[in-house]
């Protein structure tokens, strides 16, 4: 496994472990150990807008690896698309980007205003259910990649 893939692999599993701390652990600790919810929900806008961040930083990552792999495949004329780039995760990383964004700059001003709460917080956490997901099928995807290549004449690498 070269360089890139390495680095892809690496982001794309700090992107779905991020988002299954702060979901599964991170935020639903804040609503039992805080002393009011709204001061929980203060302190989980504030982890979400962290993981936007995260998202965007391992996403661009994922893209540049996308892009330097199929610049590599070209030059040894091979099928050189970014998008066949680890059987399609791209794909999923776009998408979870875009997730990540919605979420952010979309969806959770109108949570914070407490704007018809019950709708945006049901689409909120179904978007960042949905960017798990994502990002889960892209480390999925990438892991399978990488294995698929590390058996040479020489054995693993």
């Amino acid at each position: 496994m070269d360089w890139r893939a390495r680095l892809g692999l690496f982001a794309a599993a700090l992107w779905w472990g991020s988002l299954t701390a702060i979901g599964a652990w991170a935020v639903p600790l804040l609503f039992v150990h805080l002393p009011t919810p709204a001061l929980a929900g203060q302190t989980a806008a504030r982890l979400f807008t962290a993981q936007t961040w995260v998202a965007l930083g391992c996403g661009a990552v994922l893209m540049a690896v996308a892009r330097q792999s199929a610049v590599h495949e070209e030059r040894e004329e091979r099928d050189a698309s970014p998008m066949a780039w680890a059987n399609g995760a791209l794909a999923w990383v776009v998408a979870g980007v875009l997730l990540a964004l919605l979420s952010e700059f979309a969806v959770a001003p109108r949570i914070v205003a407490r704007e018809n709460l019950r709708l945006w917080h049901s689409l909120g956490s179904a978007m960042f259910a949905l960017q798990w997901v994502c990002a889960g099928a892209a480390l999925w995807k990438l892991a399978g990649a990488g294995r698929a290549g590390d058996a040479g004449p020489e054995g693993p690498a």
